[in-house]
């Protein structure tokens, strides 16, 4: 049996045969930029200048800083009326994970605002968790500049995350720093169009903006972790683009959304009926003019009918009785329903009825309205608060016909 020496002698003869594995390349190397020094220490600091004439979808990206103070605060009411366009500050984090808490680190942070005659981005990069002060000390000093920030969804995740990044490092986050939370007008534009307003699908179906390579952002925590295991930094080159590409898709959106509220940006019939739910905020007579121009541009479907419901809402609240009317009769026509069934809307039904009883003092006429909401409620198998409703107002206007 050999002795311990000499099985000592032989794995030594081994590893020296093995070439020894090169070092990883350093991070900054990599993935570019500079490492900056902080009064906190050291972080990698990526930067990106973008041309203000340069697209990002239909809208040049400085189309972002042409929008008026009034219009910043019909998209985000509680940012105020005084927001100048041209020092927001447009923030998108890359997170360790989604649960939020003390246990949460944002490992990346893309900030960008205008800078002159180009787009200043940069992106900062904790290249250990043991760097999170010096990226909370080189982050501080964009917030103060800032008039305002723009992000999306911030207001639920990245803002909180932030705040409670900057109390576990003793710094002060700049509690009273106006928001625009795009999400939220994002929100009532599309909601009823699109099948949801995640930022990816607003940057592919309004923005009109594939990426290409674009790693899933449910997979990012995993690759900074594995960085974080091996210090391999390649894999983090499609992290900073992703994060990147957000950041421009907010200064986009925030362009789209300016030029659609100035009315010099080719709109569907979909985006107008979403401009008349944003406008309903602020200006009540825009609102009414963007969804007659969607109903004129030939929205159909389910999209139609709810806009013509809401048109007569406000036509009504104006006394404008005929039009009501007729948006009420146009609403109370038949519609496919899945399963070859037909959709029935109380809604119409009951204007229609209440306008026939009490305005036009047409008591058979809402009586037989009320008794053709009847059979179209059981047709449709409607509930049965629905049935009683309508059952009711029958009975009152029977009462009321049987006096004269």
């Amino acid at each position: 049996m050999p002795s311990l020496d000499a099985l000592r002698r032989v794995i030594r003869r081994i590893e020296s045969a093995r070439p020894p594995r090169p070092a990883p390349r350093a991070v900054e190397e990599v993935l570019g930029g500079e490492v900056l020094e902080t009064d906190a220490g050291a972080v990698l600091a990526v930067h990106h200048d973008v041309s203000l004439t340069a697209r990002y979808g239909p809208a040049a990206i400085g189309d972002a800083a042409c929008i008026e103070p009034a219009k910043l605060a019909l998209l985000a009411p509680a940012a105020g009326d005084r927001l100048d366009a041209r020092r927001l500050l447009f923030i998108d984090t890359e997170t360790t994970g989604l649960a939020g808490g003390t246990g949460t680190y944002a490992f990346l942070v893309g900030v960008a605002r205008i800078d002159g005659e180009r787009l200043r981005l940069t992106q900062l990069f904790m290249r250990d968790l043991d760097e999170e002060p010096a990226l909370i000390a080189a982050l501080a000093p964009w917030l103060e500049d800032a008039s305002g920030i723009v992000t999306f969804n911030g207001g639920g995740f990245d803002v909180p995350l932030l705040e409670t990044r900057f109390v576990l490092q003793r710094r002060r986050w700049p509690a009273a720093i106006p928001h625009v939370d795009l999400m939220r007008p994002a929100r009532r534009l599309w909601s009823e169009s699109l099948e949801d307003c995640r930022l990816a699908t607003l940057e592919q179906r309004v923005l009109g903006v594939a990426r290409e390579r674009d790693v899933p952002g449910s997979l990012i925590p995993s690759l900074y972790f594995d960085f974080l295991r091996r210090r391999t930094a390649a894999p983090l080159r499609d992290v900073l683009a992703h994060n990147r590409h957000d950041v421009l898709a907010l200064v986009g959106l925030l362009g789209w959304m300016s030029r659609a509220l100035d009315g010099t940006v080719r709109l569907r019939a979909e985006d107008h009926a979403g401009l008349g739910r944003l406008w309903e905020r602020a200006d009540v007579e825009r609102a009414c003019v963007s969804y007659e121009t969607a109903l004129a541009e030939g929205l159909d479907g389910a999209l139609a009918h709810g806009v013509r419901l809401r048109l007569a809402r406000w036509e009504k609240r104006r006394a404008r009785w005929a039009a009501a009317r007729s948006l009420w009769e146009r609403a109370a026509l038949p519609r496919p329903a899945s399963g070859g069934t037909t959709a029935f809307d109380p809604r119409p039904w009951e204007e229609l009825a209440k306008f026939h009883e009490h305005r036009a003092r047409d008591l058979a006429t809402a009586r037989s309205i009320v008794t053709r909401a009847l059979d179209l409620a059981a047709e449709a198998g409607a509930s049965e608060r629905i049935v009683e409703a309508f059952s009711y107002r029958l009975a009152r206007l029977d009462r009321r016909l049987a006096l004269r």
